[in-house]
């Protein structure tokens, strides 16, 4: 099972397409019993998500592995190797766990900043510990691979991945990563919903964008035996490079809605609409538009 759970929304309202807000607790008990029920085996979270952390704690997380991400303050005004592991220890009790799969930087350039050498003794402590399995980072562009993987401390990547932002596959780093032995988990596969939208509820801001959601939408209506929803993940499922598809929901009923096209992605097609414009693939830069 590739499919993951992303649980930015369990502790905050997030995304182009979300229009329920935060996810109640008690529709996040149920989303998560769900994705036990058909054999989902990680969830991703974040410091900075909100309550996402506390949220999933008080709820239970057995038999799921979790990665987690912390972002360090700039300027930094304690020793980096205390602060790193203070953050994870707070992670860790308000997860209720003992430990976690995987921690990642937020922001992969502060691993090449200056306080390269103590967060890598932090998260060897912590591995040592028995704390953490896996360390990386999350990753906007390509171009920020190289420079982390020449620490020679990363074990695990998480990057966007959709039908229009293939930049991981087109580089050639997907292969690259793997073959280095790498974890590759991909999120942004519904580029934050924009890809599921009708096409006349495509928000104006996009519209110098137009031929694109005209081809994806005359594609669909194409083939109509195919979702939006199937099309997005089974491009990346079709990936074996990549280990886990980081999805996240506004609640219970999108959630199955998205376990059941899961399971039906047999003999799926999808169109060539790979866009290298950061205007577009980058949801950071949408505030711009």
């Amino acid at each position: 099972m590739k499919l993951a759970l992303g649980t930015v929304q369990f502790g905050m309202p997030y995304g182009i397409a979300n229009r329920g807000g935060q996810v109640p607790h008690e529709e996040a008990a149920t989303i998560l019993q769900m994705a036990r029920q058909h054999g989902v085996k990680l969830l991703d979270t974040a410091v900075g998500y909100g309550e996402s952390e506390t949220c999933l704690g008080r709820i239970g997380t057995e038999g799921f592995d979790i990665v987690t991400k912390l972002v360090l303050p700039h300027p930094m005004h304690e020793a980096p190797e205390q602060w790193i592991e203070a953050q994870i220890r707070d992670s860790l009790m308000r997860l209720n766990r003992q430990k976690l799969y995987g921690v990642l930087l937020h922001r992969a350039e502060q691993l090449n900043g200056p306080h390269q050498a103590a967060i890598v003794r932090a998260f060897q402590r912590l591995k040592q510990a028995g704390l953490v399995e896996k360390f990386g980072v999350s990753i906007y562009a390509p171009d920020e691979i190289a420079a982390v993987l020449e620490t020679g401390v990363v074990d695990l990547i998480q990057a966007p991945f959709n039908l229009l932002d293939r930049r991981l596959l087109t580089t050639g780093w997907l292969q690259r990563l793997h073959a280095a032995g790498v974890e590759i988990h991909v999120r942004s596969v519904f580029l934050q919903g924009l890809l599921l939208m009708s096409r006349r509820a495509i928000p104006e801001r996009f519209a110098r964008w137009n031929p694109l959601w005209d081809a994806w939408h005359d594609w669909l209506q194409d083939h109509p035996d195919q979702s939006a929803a199937q099309v997005c993940l089974g491009f990346a499922h079709a990936c074996a490079e990549i280990s886990r598809i980081v999805i996240g929901v506004d609640g219970a009923e999108q959630w199955r809605h998205h376990l059941i096209t899961y399971g039906a992605l047999d003999a799926v097609t999808w169109p060539d609409l790979s866009c290298d414009d950061e205007a577009l693939i980058n949801p950071a830069r949408w505030t711009l538009l």
